[in-house]
């Protein structure tokens, strides 16, 4: 059964343009991953100033796999070391990819997938 899971980021309005860049020079780093399957980053349109960092994986352990990875850790440990937090993904991790942090907190919503639908083709 795949899972979901969900980074919500909070993003200052003036970081918005840079955390958007950051994520579409990434390099690709997650898509080569074993047992991922999905990725969007989600912006919000009106009334939050909170992105949806949204990945789907085969399995949670896929996801803990990626999550202990040295492409995971370096591409968020210099956002973490700006907020002085070490390199762990929790709460108020920042996202920084590299220049500093361009959200000011962040969360993770897991789900499991009991449904779903595609187009038929």
């Amino acid at each position: 059964m795949s899972v979901v899971k969900i980074n919500v980021l909070t993003v200052p309005a003036e970081m918005r343009t840079q955390l958007e860049e950051r994520f579409s020079n990434r390099a690709q780093m997650v898509e080569s991953a074993d047992g991922f399957e999905w990725f969007e980053l989600l912006r919000p349109v009106e009334g939050t100033d909170r992105y949806l960092v949204y990945t789907r994986w085969r399995s949670e352990e896929d996801f803990q796999t990626w999550q202990d990875s040295q492409a995971f850790q370096r591409g968020h440990a210099q956002a973490a070391a700006a907020q002085g937090q070490g390199q762990g993904h929790g709460q108020g991790q920042g996202h920084g990819h590299g220049q500093g942090p361009a959200a000011s907190g962040s969360e993770v919503w897991s789900f499991e997938v009991v449904q779903s639908a595609a187009p038929k083709s």
